[in-house]
């Protein structure tokens, strides 16, 4: 009877005990209207963001595709950010544990036998028990609850950094693609260049052989073959390395990468929809992670502050012996014992108080960090916004600037073989070519490496 009144007690005393300690609020934060960087001449902002397309339609490149998907399932960092969600898991368990009553149960049996002396008779006696016994300290003051709290958000923190190693690694799979893409380019414009120069050498030396030229000509022409053959070993052991650097992205050993399309066949949109301003907050994740390590370190001044109650704990036992396993459970075996404590702190030399003033900076600590997060995301997303749009305009231009190198071109060696000017405008408006053909191919790249990290800066390529 007694026992069963204690079982209607304890979950009243639950539903009266209270929480200590703020509830959490969102600060308030600074959002603009509109991102800076966007084009003057750009359509009004709408709620579509590129950021909201998953990853493979942003880059419809299928081998580029496969590779992330081997890195999103073999990539070591990715890996451990999801053994960290499991720890933060089994945490959130192991502090939810303190909220409800601890359960024991032991058993023990024991012989004795005291053989016959002069003095004694022999003697033989048996002791059998079963006991049970619970501890449960109240969590009145909402200590525990406030724990648990703090350790579910935690558990969110860490669910949004596994969501921010994966968009960072889509981002750097796909950025490592491109630049291997157009390391391909550079070595077969490197590889065309030597072919025309080496055929150049040859005219060169037919005429230098029929009198026609010099032999600083020859030497001039020379120079232009060896500088592109030089080009080549060195844009070599760029790709191999760069091959290497994404191997272990996708988590192989350092192999070859295959690759899909060439870099001229990824094709973006001139403009990309950036979203509004105020839904980058609900999508980033390093944001995300920081305002939940915010609601942690704000239920732990709860956590604190219940430390300057009284602690309350119940205790009870039931337990029954026999010398006999046949009369453990009859007769007047059982006994039990209830009982409560209660410990309130008197004096600690400043310790509760110093307690709560530190989780009280370490939240104000976690609200700063937040807010600079914001801040930062927001610069983030205008310089990817300016460097994109401002890498088609250079792009544009290395065009221009491509197309006059190579008519240049032709119009030296036509000049050269009428005899109108020396070779020396051949060597020179050759090697500004070469070097036209090597920019355009960056600008190409950096023009891509710019739309993967607007995608990243704006919250993209975690959703899967």
């Amino acid at each position: 009877m007694i026992a069963r009144r204690w079982l209607i007690l304890m979950p009243l005393m639950l539903l009266v005990g209270c929480k200590v300690g703020p509830n959490y609020k969102r600060p308030p934060v600074n959002t603009p209207d509109a991102y800076r960087g966007l084009a003057p001449d750009a359509a009004p902002q709408t709620s579509a963001s590129i950021a909201d397309e998953k990853w493979w339609t942003v880059f419809d490149d299928q081998q580029l595709q496969a590779l992330i998907h081997k890195a999103l399932a073999q990539n070591y960092d990715v890996r451990i950010a999801a053994t960290r969600v499991l720890e933060a898991q089994a945490q959130v368990g192991i502090t939810r544990a303190d909220q409800f009553p601890s359960i024991y149960g032991g058993a023990s049996a024991r012989d004795l036998h005291i053989p016959q002396t002069k003095l004694l008779t022999s003697t033989t006696t048996s002791s059998n028990q079963l006991n049970l016994s619970l501890a449960w300290e109240l969590d009145f003051w909402g200590k525990y609850r406030r724990a648990t709290e703090a350790a579910r958000a935690e558990l969110l923190a860490t669910e949004w950094g596994q969501k921010a190693v994966i968009s960072s690694l889509v981002s750097n799979v796909a950025s490592a693609y491109f630049q291997l893409q157009e390391l391909d380019m550079e070595i077969d414009i490197s590889r065309r260049t030597l072919a025309s120069r080496q055929e150049s050498l040859r005219l060169v030396q037919v005429r230098q052989r029929g009198g026609r030229t010099s032999l600083v000509d020859v030497r001039q022409s020379e120079q232009l073959v060896y500088t592109a053959a030089a080009n080549i070993p060195d844009l070599e052991r760029r790709i191999e390395q760069q091959e290497n650097l994404m191997s272990i992205l996708v988590g192989d050993n350092p192999e070859p990468i295959t690759r899909g399309k060439s870099l001229l066949d990824t094709h973006f949109a001139p403009t990309v929809p950036a979203g509004l301003p105020s839904s980058l907050l609900e999508r980033r994740p390093d944001v995300q992670s920081a305002e939940q390590k915010m609601v942690a370190a704000n239920a732990q001044i709860g956590v604190a502050k219940a430390a300057y109650f009284p602690d309350i704990s119940l205790t009870a036992v039931a337990a029954t012996q026999s010398t006999a396993l046949t009369n453990l459970f009859t007769g007047p075996a059982g006994a039990w014992v209830f009982g409560g404590e209660l410990t309130q702190p008197i004096f600690t030399a400043g310790k509760l108080r110093s307690n709560v003033k530190l989780t009280e900076a370490q939240q104000q600590e976690a609200v700063l960090f937040y807010q600079q997060s914001i801040q930062q995301a927001f610069r983030e997303v205008s310089d990817s916004l300016i460097g994109y749009r401002k890498n088609q305009e250079f792009r544009e231009q290395e065009e221009l600037l491509n197309a006059a190198a190579k008519d240049t071109v032709r119009l030296a060696n036509v000049r050269y073989g009428g005899g109108v000017t020396s070779y020396l405008e051949v060597l020179d408006s050759d090697t500004r070519y070469f070097d036209a053909q090597l920019s355009l191919a960056r600008a190409q790249l950096n023009e891509r490496l710019a739309l993967v990290q607007l995608f990243n800066a704006l919250g993209g390529g975690w959703q899967q």
